[in-house]
């Protein structure tokens, strides 16, 4: 039996210390918060509940496979719902597309809305969209990260021209979308990944074929119940779990293999094995040695960071009648908002009027009364970064662009302005805070660039016995890729008594 001790409770530390402990090992997380999650977060005041991280669950096969794997139906703990209507689209022309939440109602809904023949145009782009899935989903998603992998994944020239490495998500959507307000819907795409799809690859189209295939889900209570659900999980099948314990280094024997961590009180944890579910920057930078650390450092400074996010979290009385789950609400000029968030012609600053997200579950398990709302209100942000961007802790800043947006809703027809009762702000300040993610960086590096799956760091690290979990890891940002990333380094330690690939 391996001792492994799991750095940070958030879905991919929880998800990795399921796996391990369902397979025979001794494992400890250890998690610098007061509470399990990490960026699937909660915040509960008079009453109200509010996910502060990802609002909804793509890809539901994945976590009901992660349950089933360790020895329980996800479905004895959790409520899943799919959404009948994904998310309310308003375009900058005025124009509202309810995008259905069945693949098969697409086409109608988007002629409907947009026009005849919009149904034709978005079918002739998903069809592309599954065929970059079936060939990356093995090789990019489900496997270890190495060039071999890979590549080997796309060998053949049909799946090479089927990927187009060298196009990105917004040309390929100019060669299949004429109507602009359906590219502006394959735009908000690349965001998924913390990416400006001008930038991220073509490979990204098989994001909105995987929602629209699969389906949008919601977890009743919200998803900060997936978490509850996993260190429950995780508790039942032996596993320990230590809240405000913060890992300052990760040790090393002679050999130069990971023999535990040092905390903060100066106290040391051996261990056999440490995975770490923290930024790959954080880990590389702060955890490891700076010669272990170098080469990964190296690739991280060709990276672009994502981009990072700014939320309301807003109590209402009385809320507006008959909204959807989703809203997207799209900005009068989507390039400039990327060109804002990753400091294009000026330094990254606030976009003036950004695309906003909302989030309004009708669950009456989130809120304290009948005729109130929970709701969780999203604009894409530049990164918290003082010295070359934004100081989003600046005097009045959070609290007069929070007026900013709720401004902005109110131009595109949702004006909320005397329906709240209590407003909290979560800033890229905050979220950096919370999570040590630099800068509140969401996904930890964005898409941005064809190399930029390669440049992404591996489970595995440069030192023997360590490896890495999560968003800013091998696959990638977003609530299903996390649990594939569990997955993978699962596998590569394997059962309790077989030798490991670290």
């Amino acid at each position: 039996m391996s001792r492994v001790l799991v750095i940070g409770a958030g879905v991919g530390g929880l998800a990795t210390a399921m796996r391990l402990s369902a397979a025979g090992h001794d494992v400890t997380v250890l998690e610098q918060f007061d509470d399990v999650g990490g960026k699937l977060g909660v915040i509960e005041h008079d009453g109200f509940v509010f996910d502060t991280g990802p609002s909804l669950v793509t890809l539901p096969h994945v976590f009901e496979e992660l349950f089933d794997d360790t020895g329980q139906s996800i479905h004895d703990v959790l409520t899943l719902e799919r959404l009948s209507v994904a998310a309310r689209y308003r375009f900058p022309d005025g124009t509202n597309l309810d995008m259905p939440g069945a693949l098969d109602d697409i086409p109608a809904a988007l002629d409907a809305a947009l026009g005849p023949g919009r149904g034709a145009q978005w079918s002739s782009f998903l069809h592309r969209a599954q065929s970059i899935w079936d060939v990356t989903r093995g090789p990019f998603l489900e496997s270890p990260m190495s060039i071999r992998t890979m590549i080997g994944g796309i060998a053949t020239p049909s799946d090479v021209a089927t990927v187009a490495p060298w196009r990105t998500l917004r040309g390929l959507g100019d060669r299949h979308l004429v109507d602009p307000r359906l590219r502006m819907l394959l735009d908000r795409y690349a965001t998924y990944t913390g990416s400006d799809p001008r930038r991220a690859p073509a490979a990204l189209a098989s994001v909105p074929w995987a929602e629209q295939a699969f389906g949008s889900w919601y977890v009743r209570g919200g998803l900060g119940r997936i978490a509850t659900a996993m260190r429950d999980r995780l508790r039942a099948l032996g596993g320990q779990l230590e809240l405000g314990v913060d890992v300052t280094q990760v040790t090393t024997s002679p050999d130069g293999r990971v023999d535990g961590v040092e905390l903060a009180d100066g106290t040391r944890r051996s261990a056999d094995i440490v995975v770490a579910n923290a930024d790959a920057r954080q880990v590389y930078d702060r955890l490891v040695s700076p010669r272990a650390g170098r080469v990964p450092r190296a690739l991280l400074r060709r990276t672009t960071p994502s981009l990072s996010g700014f939320v309301l979290l807003l109590a209402l009385d009385d809320p507006p009648p008959d909204q959807p789950h989703h809203q997207v609400l799209f900005a009068e000029d989507y390039d400039e908002e990327f060109d804002a968030v990753f400091g294009f012609n000026g330094p990254p600053r606030p976009v003036a009027r950004p695309t906003v997200y909302i989030s309004a579950p009708a669950d009456p398990d989130i809120v304290p009364e009948s005729g109130t709302a929970a709701w969780f209100v999203l604009v894409n942000a530049p990164r918290h970064d003082p010295a070359h961007g934004v100081d989003w802790d600046a005097a009045g800043l959070a609290e007069s662009y929070a007026d900013r947006i709720v401004g902005v809703m109110a131009d595109r027809g949702l004006d909320v302005t005397g329906r709240i009762r209590h407003r909290l702000l979560v800033s890229p300040a905050d979220l950096e805070r919370r999570t040590r993610t630099p800068g509140g960086s969401i996904y930890g590096s964005s898409s941005n660039g064809p190399r930029s799956a390669f440049l992404r760091p591996s489970n595995t690290s440069p030192v023997p016995g360590l490896y890495l979990v999560g968003g800013s890891s091998h696959p990638g940002g977003g609530l299903p890729l996390v649990v594939l990333s569990a997955r993978i380094v699962a596998g590569l330690i394997g059962p309790a008594g077989a030798p490991s690939d670290g």
